[in-house]
């Protein structure tokens, strides 16, 4: 008889078995540690330190976006252990939503899968967006010049260097990068990496010059105040608006949650998960910390609220060849976000069909490529779209929130299992537990009370769409529920 309970969840076992799928549906083991940790750095370091680090530190923090950093690294910090925990004990793809399922059972399962949707492919239009306007400003470096109206969204007014201003129609660059990407992913995960290998490297080496370059033409007096006392409101500036701050960046911190999602594409994945994990989260909070603190010591922070802070940075220096080399880092990192991001999406979709929540469409492998094609293909068309029509200024907060929520999930969920299946084996054991996931909880929590309260609302109402899908489809068509259906 099937599982009608609302609690249903699947065992570690049966987790664990998943991974070995049916022949139409194995996904080709190719992922090393190295590869692993490099698509961590790849969705980690991109928009937060290329686009976010300056608005938030102009409208929130001033130069204590560095201690926002910091915060949202410790919180990071204490979420790593446990998805380092998890991906070691259930290495499949799948993410927050794989090891919700084996605690809080299918329709908190389905809430956190709904909620990744929402992080993975509104964030990578988001991210598209920011692509397009580095792209634009590239080429005009060059003497190509891209008609304002097809580089914005439809009725977004582009300021014109005479001063008038033009109204967007469709930001033609974002469909474009987004399309390549999506193109590649199509055509294989190995060769997806390898690019995306490749794509990392320019961009910490151009992180990295920054840091250099930019330590020697710093301005001490432009870190004074380093936190600007409070406006009389909340998040705009003082300890609240250090707070806020860490709230915005904390879109740039879904690194290591896309990295869980390749867990049953790791040749090792008890050795590969958690050094990638862990790895990329202490270099990417390094440099973020870095290229804050000289950023701000660089330009005024009431002048950062540009969607190209770096490379105002880097003229503030007054060397114009690095402006252009920057604008070139700039790409390949929000490129290998993008390419993550969408990587990530399709692995959610390919594990929620397998449970019978989505239609089985999205779980159909390619029999040669080895790769969800029909789903990448769908979700690249849907971001695309989004990134083409949709102003969006407000989905960095909302990708935030969504992240956040799915993180204190997973912190839950080590407690859980480490009452409910004491024996199961951990290659890789978070230490200090409860405290350390209580603390992950906690500062999560603490980090979504400094978003505002339209966030929250907006987030109401997209997992109440969610859940609507699922009453309507999802539990019908459960695995769990009602397995002699398939």
């Amino acid at each position: 008889m099937a599982d009608t309970s609302y609690m249903a969840r699947k065992s570690i076992a049966d987790i664990v078995d998943s991974a070995d799928v049916e022949g139409g549906h194995l996904l080709s083991k190719t992922l090393g540690a190295t590869s692993i940790t490099a698509m961590g750095i790849g969705a980690i370091i991109g928009a937060g330190i290329f686009v976010l680090t300056g608005t938030a530190a102009a409208q929130f923090a001033g130069p204590g976006i560095v201690l926002s950093f910091i915060l949202g690294g410790i919180a990071c910090g204490f979420v790593g252990l446990c998805y380092a925990e998890l991906a070691a004990m259930l290495p499949v793809c799948g993410s927050s939503y794989t090891y919700t399922y084996a605690t809080l059972g299918e329709v908190f399962a389905w809430i956190i899968g709904w909620d990744l949707i929402l992080e993975y492919a509104m964030g990578a239009a988001t991210v598209a967006v920011g692509w397009s306007g580095y792209i634009v400003s590239l080429l005009h470096n060059v003497g190509i010049n891209i008609p304002p109206a097809l580089a914005a969204a439809s009725g977004v007014l582009v300021k014109l260097p005479d001063g008038t201003s033009v109204t967007g129609v469709v930001n033609l660059p974002a469909v474009v990068i987004i399309a390549i990407l999506t193109t590649m992913l199509v055509l294989g995960t190995k060769e997806s990496a390898r690019l995306n290998n490749v794509m990392v490297a320019i961009k910490l080496s151009v992180v990295v010059a920054f840091i250099a370059i930019g330590a020697f033409f710093m301005h001490p007096a432009n870190w004074h105040p380093f936190i600007p006392a409070n406006t009389g409101e909340f998040g705009s500036f003082g300890m609240s608006g250090i707070l806020r701050g860490s709230a915005v960046v904390f879109f740039a911190f879904i690194g290591f949650d896309a990295v869980s999602t390749a867990a049953q594409e790791a040749r090792k994945p008890q050795r590969d998960m958690p050094i990638g994990i862990l790895g990329s989260l202490v270099i990417c909070t390094t440099l973020y910390i870095l290229v804050a603190g000289v950023l701000t010591g660089l330009v005024p922070y009431a002048q950062l609220n540009v969607p190209d802070p770096i490379a105002k940075g880097v003229d503030a220096i007054g060397v114009t060849w690095f402006s252009i080399l920057i604008k070139i880092g700039a790409l390949t990192g929000l490129t290998t976000v993008i390419l993550v991001l969408l990587y990530g999406q399709s692995r959610i979709f390919f594990t929620m069909s397998q449970d019978g929540l989505l239609p089985h469409l999205f779980a159909r492998v390619h029999p040669r490529l080895l790769t969800p094609h029909r789903s990448q293909m769908m979700i690249g068309t849907i971001v695309a779209i989004v990134a083409a029509f949709t102003p969006i200024n407000v989905l960095g907060e909302m990708v935030s929130i969504g992240t956040l929520f799915a993180f204190v999930l997973v912190c839950g969920a080590v407690i859980y299992l480490r009452r409910s299946d004491s024996d199961a084996s951990r290659p890789f054991r978070a230490p200090g537990v409860p405290i350390v996931p209580i603390l992950g909880i906690l500062f999560c929590l603490l980090l979504m009370v400094g978003l505002p309260l339209i966030t929250w609302i907006r987030l109401v109402v997209w997992l109440v769409i969610g859940m609507i899908i699922y009453m309507s489809y999802g539990r019908t068509h459960s695995k769990l529920r009602f397995p002699e259906r398939h």
